[in-house]
C-alpha cells in the first residue's frame, strides 16, 4: 500500500511546548507555569451575552467574513485603541488568531517566497509558512538587543526572494515590545524593499510601560500590513476561539476565500460574545492588565534575587530568564526541574534555537501559585549550584 501521508506534514516538527507538556501531564502534583492562557474567567457580561445568543436561537451560520456588527465593532475598537483606520470589508473574523496567521500566509505566498521569522517566537509561524509553500528564514534575535528586531538584523536576512516579514510583538516568549521609533526604522526598510508585514498583535493590550503601537499605524504601512489580533489574551476568551485579521481589502478578500472553504465561519455564539467584549470590556482589560503587572514585577524580582538573571518584560505575560550559567541547555534544565521538583516551565529552545539558554515562565497565575513554584525553583538550583 502506498504511503497515505503527506511528506510535507510528516516532516514538520511537533510543537516543542506540547511535547514537553505531554510529559508533564503524566505526572502528579505538577505546578505548571507554562501555559499561555489567562487564569481569569471570561468576564461575566461576555459569557452572559453568549448564553443569551443561544437562548435566542442564534445557532445559524454567519456570513463567511463574520457578523457585520462584529466587524464594525472591531473597526471602532482598532481606531479607539490603536489609531488604526479600517472599514468592514478590511476585516475577517477567524477561529482564533492562529487561523488568521494561517490563511494570511496562504493568501499571500507563492511557492518559494521567503518569509522572515524573528526568533524566539510563537511556534506556529514556521510550520504555517511551510504549509503555505513559503520558505521560512529564521532570524535569531539577541538578549543584548532586548530581543527586538533591529535594522542590521533585518537587512541581513532580506534577499530578492523575501516577500513577508513577521512581526511578533509584543513577543511570546520574551515579552519584548517595539517602540514607535524602532518600528519606524523597520517600516522604512519594508517600504524601500517593497515587502509586506504580518503583524501578530494578539498581546497588544498587555503592555506595561507604554501603549502598544501597531506598525500599520505608521505612514505608508497600512497597505503593506495584515494585523492579526483576537480575544483570547485581552478578554480571557481562549476557549471561545475567536480572532480576526485586518488589512488591505485585496488581501482580506483572498483570505475570506480560503476561510470560506475550510471553516465557513467563526462560531456564531463566540461572535456575539465578542461584540459585547468590544463594546463594554475596556475595564476588564485594565483590571487584568493591572494584575499581570503586579505578578510581572514580583516574578522578575524574585528570579533575580535567587541568581537567575531576568530582564523586565514590557508586554505579554511571560518572563524569559537566562539559565545558561547553570551549564545546561534549556531542555535539560526544564526536564530536571520537572522531574525533581514538579514545576513545569517551557524550554526557551521550543521557540527557536536562539531561545536556548532561557526558559519561558508564564505569570498568568496567581501570586500564591508563583510563590510556591519559586520556592521549588530555589530548592532545585540549590542542588545544582
Amino acid at each position: 500500500m502506498r504511503n497515505p501521508l503527506s511528506k510535507l506534514v510528516t516532516e514538520l516538527e511537533p510543537s516543542g511546548i506540547r511535547r514537553f507538556f505531554d510529559m508533564a501531564s503524566t505526572m502528579k502534583n505538577v505546578i505548571s507555569l507554562g501555559v499561555g492562557e489567562p487564569d481569569f474567567d471570561t468576564p461575566w457580561h461576555v459569557r452572559e451575552e453568549g448564553i443569551y445568543s443561544l437562548e435566542k436561537g442564534r445557532t445559524f451560520y454567519t456570513s463567511n467574513a463574520g457578523l457585520q456588527e462584529l466587524k464594525e465593532e472591531i473597526c471602532k475598537y482598532l481606531k479607539r485603541r490603536f489609531s488604526l483606520s479600517y472599514i468592514d470589508k478590511q476585516i475577517l473574523v477567524t477561529v482564533g488568531g492562529s487561523e488568521a496567521i494561517d490563511v494570511g500566509l496562504r493568501a499571500m505566498l507563492n511557492p518559494g517566497d521567503e518569509v522572515i521569522i524573528p526568533e524566539p517566537c510563537f511556534v506556529a509561524y514556521l510550520p504555517c509558512v511551510k504549509m503555505a509553500g513559503g520558505v521560512p528564514v529564521r532570524l535569531p534575535l539577541e538578549e543584548k538587543d532586548g530581543f527586538k528586531l533591529t535594522k542590521k538584523k533585518l537587512l541581513s536576512a532580506i534577499t530578492d526572494k523575501t516577500k513577508i516579514v513577521i512581526l511578533p510583538f509584543p513577543n511570546n516568549p520574551t515579552g519584548a515590545v517595539m517602540t514607535a521609533e524602532e518600528l519606524q526604522i523597520i517600516a522604512d526598510i519594508i517600504k524601500e524593499r517593497d515587502l509586506f508585514v504580518l503583524s501578530d498583535e494578539i498581546y497588544s493590550e498587555l503592555t506595561y510601560e507604554r501603549k502598544h503601537v501597531s506598525i500599520a499605524s505608521l505612514p505608508g504601512m497600512a497597505e503593506r500590513t495584515v494585523v492579526i489580533n483576537g480575544f483570547s489574551k485581552s478578554y480571557a476568551m481562549t476557549g471561545w476561539r475567536i480572532g480576526y485579521a485586518a488589512g488591505p481589502e485585496e488581501i482580506i478578500k483572498q483570505m475570506i476565500k480560503i476561510h470560506q472553504y475550510v471553516i465557513m465561519c467563526a462560531p456564531t455564539t463566540s461572535q456575539y460574545a465578542a461584540v459585547e467584549a468590544l463594546q463594554n470590556g475596556d475595564s476588564d482589560i485594565a483590571r487584568m492588565r493591572e494584575s499581570y503587572d503586579a505578578r510581572r514585577r514580583f516574578l522578575v524580582k524574585e528570579l533575580n534575587d535567587m541568581g537567575i538573571p531576568c530582564s523586565m518584560p514590557q508586554g505579554a505575560f511571560y518572563v524569559f530568564p537566562n539559565i545558561s550559567r547553570f551549564g545546561m541547555n534549556s531542555e535539560e534544565f526544564a526536564t530536571k526541574l520537572l522531574n525533581q521538583e514538579g514545576v513545569a516551565v517551557v524550554p526557551g529552545s521550543a521557540f527557536g534555537d536562539s531561545g536556548d539558554g532561557f526558559l519561558r515562565i508564564s505569570y498568568a497565575y496567581s501570586i500564591e501559585s508563583l510563590k510556591v513554584a519559586l520556592e521549588k525553583i530555589q530548592k532545585f538550583i540549590d542542588t545544582i549550584s
